[in-house]
């Protein structure tokens, strides 16, 4: 039997991105709409309905008017904008997120890729939240560093063909304090406020670095490190693309850390350092895998009953 799959905005990074990790699965029949045709709103209603599954790589009010052209109600969605992310409706697509969300996600619908941003916090903070070692009245910090492929198709265009005197090494941007990650970031850890969180661009094209600051006086429950890493090692206990690094003089690279050592994989990895009074929690993962595309097939293994692996790489 092969599923049909439809992405819808199949154009851009990354519709692109899921269109070639899907092209040659043996179990998957590819739809496909021509450049001339993708604001045909006829042509891609037929497709969007003869779909077993659509993806959604869409601006938000586009994918919002690609659910509303949905009538056939056997087809699966998942959307990779930030549409839905906050939407009771829909399930957020991290598997890992709690032992229900895996089910959550298999008897779905309507399942919403989460942020990039968003997953490296989210995954990393979870467990705290989880296991009341934060109130849920606490701010969290966080700075996040991305490659320049997580801005699109321009944003490449002009990294790869400027000059590093214009960008720099590193772009902080959205200092309003108001990324849109923000709500879903909130609504998912299940928080009273939302961080105080600061993106940037760095000079590299793929990978990132999620960077959470806590005070160890704001802990509910005082935990060294190693008793901190156990939390999250017992909570990601026998999930494939989280590892929660033990040894971190070995996992950095002469005092570095490097965003680019999970890239072309849909791992995410968590490290804690600590000094007397603060710890430092760093999610690392592909911006391009876990923090889109990956995380977006992996979603769609679980819904149509495939191999939740199948097709994606796992750091080793």
């Amino acid at each position: 039997m092969k599923f049909k799959v439809f992405v819808d905005g199949q154009h851009g990074t990354t519709g692109l991105k899921i269109h070639q990790m899907l092209e040659n699965r043996d179990e998957i029949e590819l739809l496909t709409i021509e450049e001339k045709d993708k604001k045909n709103i006829k042509r891609r209603k037929e497709l969007l309905n003869s779909a077993d599954l659509v993806f959604l790589c869409l601006p938000d009010d586009a994918a919002k008017e690609s659910v509303s052209l949905i009538e056939n109600d056997s087809v699966k969605v998942i959307d990779a904008s930030t549409a839905h992310r906050t939407n009771p409706d829909w399930v957020y697509g991290i598997p890992e997120l709690t032992s229900k969300q895996r089910d959550k996600i298999k008897y779905s619908k309507r399942v919403c890729v989460p942020g990039c941003h968003a997953s490296g916090l989210i995954v990393s903070m979870k467990p705290l939240f989880k296991n009341k070692i934060l109130s849920k009245n606490h701010k969290l910090i966080c700075h996040s560093i991305t490659g320049f492929s997580g801005g699109g198709s321009s944003m490449i265009n002009e990294y790869e063909n400027g000059s590093f005197e214009v960008f720099g090494g590193q772009r902080p941007y959205a200092l309003g304090l108001n990324h849109k990650h923000l709500p879903e970031m909130k609504y998912v850890l299940k928080i009273n406020k939302a961080p105080i969180f600061t993106p940037s661009v760095g000079n590299f094209k793929q990978g990132m670095l999620v960077i959470s600051y806590i005070e160890k006086k704001k802990l509910r429950k005082q935990l060294s490190k190693e008793a901190l890493i156990r939390v999250y090692q017992e909570y990601y206990n026998n999930e494939s693309f989280i590892k929660v690094i033990e040894n971190t003089d070995e996992y950095l690279e002469n005092g570095f850390l490097n965003p680019m050592r999970c890239n072309n994989t849909n791992s995410l990895e968590i490290s804690v350092y600590d000094n007397k009074t603060d710890l430092v929690v760093i999610s690392r993962l592909d911006n391009l895998g876990k923090g889109a595309s990956g995380a977006a097939i992996q979603c769609m293994n679980i819904m149509l009953g495939l191999e939740e692996k199948k097709g994606l790489e796992i750091k080793l």
